[in-house]
């Protein structure tokens, strides 16, 4: 462990890679002083989870985020750390230079002094919280706020890249106008293929990536031919979308839209007035949910059995946690398992399973149709 003095010290001795950037030596001296201060939890996540379960309490998951310049956001992180762990708000909350991305649990007791603390920001004051479409407020089980170089990893390196030039909003009404004239429009989906699979806008433009760095070259390249027309791009909550739209129109492109608040508050809204639902499927989302039904259509099938399905789950195997589409039935013949390899590991006994996961690296692993990967452990 650094402490703050030695980190203090190396500065003065220049030992410190010169290459480092201004937010990895702040995050080292935030990281000590967390440390010191305890602003992190200190429980297991099976006893967060225990302890969630236990609760009696209705919480409701909301998100949000902004794009705003933040000039110190360890001091920001840690001011609403104790806060909104004193508000018992679970979830996550990146913060950047750039602004804040949140998806978070609040318990409906404490959602208006939530709302206060977080208005009392100028740059988030009356700022649109896009309420969860199919909660069962178990969405999170643990409050973890982060400081990172981007509040939404764009892989963007141009420095002439400016993120206040960006498309203009479409609202629900606006959204389904413009699709029921399509001839002159195309809707473009800036999440990653796996959520694209279970659900999406009719006819929407599929990116088929595994990440949104990965969209972004790919999206310009795709609409090279549809200049002219308008384009519309949306994602789950807005902030891809938002980012994606000022980079297309970096790239040339003149007629560039995305949809407010994204697939999340254009459902609420259509449930609110009333209005035709023109997104098919489910939408995938990053918590334990790992979905909230929209439509009552299932457009994708069990990665195992090729039957209707639309159920993320990750592998139970320790070594793999796969994210892949299961049924009831193969999840029950299976036991949670992308295939025999891992359910012959989940049978083993557990420090033979610890000893098959040294040195493995710690990564997502997510079934892609488009890539033919087969169903192997990484073990």
């Amino acid at each position: 462990m650094v402490s703050l003095q030695a980190y203090e010290k190396n500065l003065e001795n220049n030992t410190l890679n010169k290459g480092n950037s201004e937010i990895e030596k702040s995050n080292l001296k935030t990281s000590c002083k967390i440390k010191k201060e305890k602003l992190c939890n200190q429980l297991r996540t099976e006893e967060l989870k225990a302890l969630l379960a236990e609760e009696k309490i209705a919480r409701t998951t909301i998100s949000f985020y902004q794009y705003f310049s933040i000039e110190n956001p360890q001091e920001l992180r840690n001011t609403m750390y104790k806060k909104f762990n004193e508000l018992k708000v679970f979830g996550r909350i990146y913060l950047a230079h750039e602004g804040i991305n949140a998806q978070i649990s609040v318990p409906n007791d404490n959602f208006n002094e939530f709302k206060a603390c977080l208005y009392q920001i100028p740059e988030l004051n009356n700022l649109r919280l896009n309420i969860a479409v199919d909660d069962d407020g178990k969405s999170f089980w643990v409050l973890k706020i982060k400081v990172r170089n981007k509040i939404v990893a764009d892989g963007i390196a141009d420095p002439q890249f400016n993120m206040q030039n960006r498309g203009k909003y479409v609202t629900a009404e606006e959204f389904n106008h413009l699709t029921d004239n399509s001839d002159d429009v195309v809707v473009v989906d800036m999440r990653n293929h796996y959520e694209y699979e279970v659900g999406h806008f009719e006819n929407a433009l599929e990116i088929p990536s595994d990440t949104f760095r990965q969209q972004l070259p790919m999206a310009v390249e795709m609409l090279q031919d549809k200049k002219d027309k308008n384009i519309i791009m949306y994602c789950t909550g807005g902030i891809r979308c938002e980012k994606a739209s000022a980079w297309m129109l970096h790239n040339g492109f003149k007629h560039v839209f995305h949809l407010e608040g994204g697939i999340i508050n254009y459902v609420n809204i259509v449930k609110q007035k009333g209005l035709v639902n023109k997104f098919k499927g489910k939408n995938f989302v990053f918590d334990d949910r790992l979905g909230e039904r929209i439509g009552e259509e299932i457009i994708s099938t069990c990665h195992q059995c090729g039957k209707p399905c639309d159920n993320h789950t990750n592998c139970v195997n320790d070594g793999c946690h796969l994210l892949f589409i299961q049924c009831d039935e193969c999840a029950q013949k299976w036991e949670g398992c992308c295939s025999n390899a891992c359910q012959e590991v989940i049978h083993l006994p557990v420090d033979e399973q610890k000893n098959l996961r040294k040195g493995l690296h710690n990564e997502a692993r997510i079934f892609n149709k488009s890539k033919m990967l087969n169903f192997a452990p990484i073990i």
